[in-house]
């Protein structure tokens, strides 16, 4: 059990050691290229050539005859040297390729991004022509519906006897509406001369009937006056 705790926190406080950020890993990475380490095993190419560099330098410094060793770390130093641009040439080469991809992908994106536009403008401009396109076709059908309307009604000539024919019958009525219009303003007028006299004639009837009722009134008053005092009515007759 301790041998297995061991373990856990031992690949634990690696893998806190190696888990790195993304910000580290770019770091990591870009400092991988520039010294031209792919691999954490074996000693780096950069390191390897400034080893090489080093051993020159320290050679050449030496004041003893030493004109071959330096002819030989010279030519180390080179060849470390050759074999260290080789992979940088490489990387240069497909940084260009890149570059150059990048450029035609500029270029393809851009195009595209004209083509785009180009089809936008040419759907709209469809989309334009086809609403003319309806609006076109819509008054030709209406044209027709008119056309065949047309085409069913009677003959010109019969049209025009039909309207002279209507124009008489419309002429014939307004000249009986005429005759109409001044019988009824004459029956209108006889009318109101007839209330006229019907109001005169009840007037008269209304006065003839109070004096004649005034005169039975008085008769029966005397009549009553003679049957009351029948002396003095003889005595009236006598000096009459």
């Amino acid at each position: 059990m301790m041998r297995g705790r061991k373990a856990v926190g031992k690949g634990e406080a690696m893998a806190a050691h190696y888990a790195f950020g993304p910000n580290e890993d770019d770091m990591i990475i870009k400092h991988r290229l520039l010294t031209r380490t792919t691999t954490t095993r074996g000693e780096p190419p950069l390191k390897k050539l400034q080893k090489k560099f080093t051993s020159l330098v320290v050679e050449v410094e030496k004041d003893s005859d030493n004109y071959n060793d330096c002819e030989r770390l010279a030519k180390a130093f080179l060849q470390e040297l050759t074999t260290f641009e080789i992979p940088l040439l490489k990387s240069k080469a497909v940084v260009d390729a890149n570059l150059r991809e990048k450029e035609n992908f500029n270029e393809l994106k851009n195009e595209i991004n004209s083509q785009i536009l180009q089809v936008q403008t040419e759907i709209e401009d469809l989309k334009k022509l086809l609403e003319a396109s309806k609006i076109e076709r819509q008054h030709k059908e209406e044209c027709e519906t008119i056309r065949k309307l047309i085409a069913m009604q009677p003959p010109r000539s019969e049209t025009e006897k039909m309207i002279a024919e209507l124009e008489k019958e419309i002429a014939s009525l307004e000249a009986e509406d005429t005759a109409t219009s001044r019988l009824l303003e004459l029956r209108k007028k006889q009318f109101a001369l007839l209330l006229h006299v019907v109001d005169e004639l009840q007037a008269t009837i209304e006065d003839e009937q109070r004096i004649l009722a005034e005169e039975i009134k008085n008769f029966s008053e005397e009549q009553k006056i003679g049957t009351d005092n029948p002396s003095g009515s003889a005595d009236a007759m006598v000096v009459d």
